[in-house]
């Protein structure tokens, strides 16, 4: 479903736009990921709304032969992305799973600041954006994702999640929709 509305207390989560994740090749250029994304926080900063920047920083315990990069990743892989312009006032989470929800703080940070409804960006569309979707939404928030602020390795995966998965979960819109949203 389109983007129609914004609650009066939304949330900006941005997943994963750090060194390790940006520097991977992915359907459409990080950069211009991190821009949009970075765009949508100065906004929510500017109405003194929420942002999130979550970060990871392992896996999930679970048995994966693949899907796991070999080798211990460089110093700086986890660090977020600098043109994100993280702020004291922003809330930072650091996750070991897909999902910023399991296992960590997320969900007591978002309702200790009254959230009703998140706005979801980041890398990768089909892994930890859909699964922080997902969660958000079994949590019981409205879900927007900004559909030009995120991107996969995987276009075919990133087109499935797009057409096929946000639209049950909520409403999709671009960055430029939902800062004209924010008002």
């Amino acid at each position: 479903m389109p983007v129609t509305t914004l609650d009066a207390t939304t949330a900006l989560i941005v997943i994963d736009l750090q060194k390790g994740i940006t520097a991977l090749p992915t359907a459409h250029p990080s950069a211009e990921i991190v821009e949009r994304s970075a765009r949508l926080a100065a906004a929510f900063r500017a109405r003194d709304l929420p942002v999130v920047l979550v970060n990871v920083a392992g896996g999930a315990p679970g048995r994966t032969e693949t899907g796991r990069p070999g080798g211990t990743p460089p110093a700086d892989w986890a660090e977020l992305e600098p043109g994100l312009d993280r702020q004291p006032a922003d809330v930072t989470v650091t996750k070991q799973t897909w999902g910023a929800f399991h296992n960590t703080a997320l969900d007591a940070e978002l309702r200790r600041r009254g959230v009703t409804q998140v706005v979801v960006t980041g890398i990768a569309t089909s892994i930890g954006v859909e699964s922080t979707a997902r969660a958000a939404h079994e949590h019981g928030y409205h879900v927007t994702v900004a559909t030009d602020a995120v991107t996969d390795m995987d276009e075919e995966a990133h087109r499935r999640s797009l057409e096929k998965i946000f639209p049950r979960l909520g409403e999709t819109g671009s960055t430029e929709e939902i800062i004209a949203l924010l008002g």
